[in-house]
C-alpha cells in the first residue's frame, strides 16, 4: 500500500555504530510526524505537527560518537502524548526542521503554544 505523502525528511532508527539496521522508520511531512514499526506486522503512529507542545533532545555519548541523537516530542495528541525519535542522524537538523514545520502549521491555523494548554496544564496536573 503506497501512501501519497511528500516526505520532507525520513530516517531509520540507528543501531550499532550508527547503522540503520532497524525496522523502525521515521517520516516528517508538512503536516505530520509518522513513526512506522515492524516487519511482518507494521504499526504506524502519526502526530499532527501543530499539536506539538514541546521537544527535548538527548545526546547520549555512544549516539554522539556516530552523529546521532534522540528527540522526544510532547504533544496534545489523544493517543500519543510522548513520542521518541530514537537515535536519528543529524538530530540538530531534524530538531530545526520540526521547528520550521511547527511554526508554519501554527501560522496557517493561527495557533500559538498558549492555545494548546488546557485546564490540566495550567494547574500542573498534566500527566504527559
Amino acid at each position: 500500500m503506497k501512501k501519497n505523502f511528500d516526505y520532507i525528511w525520513t530516517d531509520k532508527k540507528r543501531t550499532l555504530f550508527g547503522l540503520p539496521l532497524s525496522f523502525t522508520r521515521y517520516y516528517i511531512t508538512e503536516k505530520k510526524i509518522i513513526c512506522r514499526y515492524g516487519f511482518f506486522n507494521i504499526t504506524e503512529d502519526e502526530i499532527n505537527i501543530y499539536k506539538i507542545t514541546d521537544k527535548k533532545m538527548t545526546l547520549p555519548f555512544f549516539q554522539r560518537l556516530f552523529g546521532c541523537g534522540t528527540i522526544t516530542i510532547f504533544s496534545k495528541d489523544t493517543d500519543t502524548r510522548v513520542k521518541d525519535l530514537i537515535s536519528v542522524k543529524h538530530p540538530y537538523d531534524v530538531n530545526k526542521l520540526i521547528d520550521e514545520q511547527l511554526n508554519s502549521e501554527r501560522d496557517k491555523y493561527g495557533i500559538r503554544g498558549r492555545d494548546m494548554m488546557g485546564e490540566d496544564d495550567v494547574n500542573g496536573d498534566d500527566p504527559g
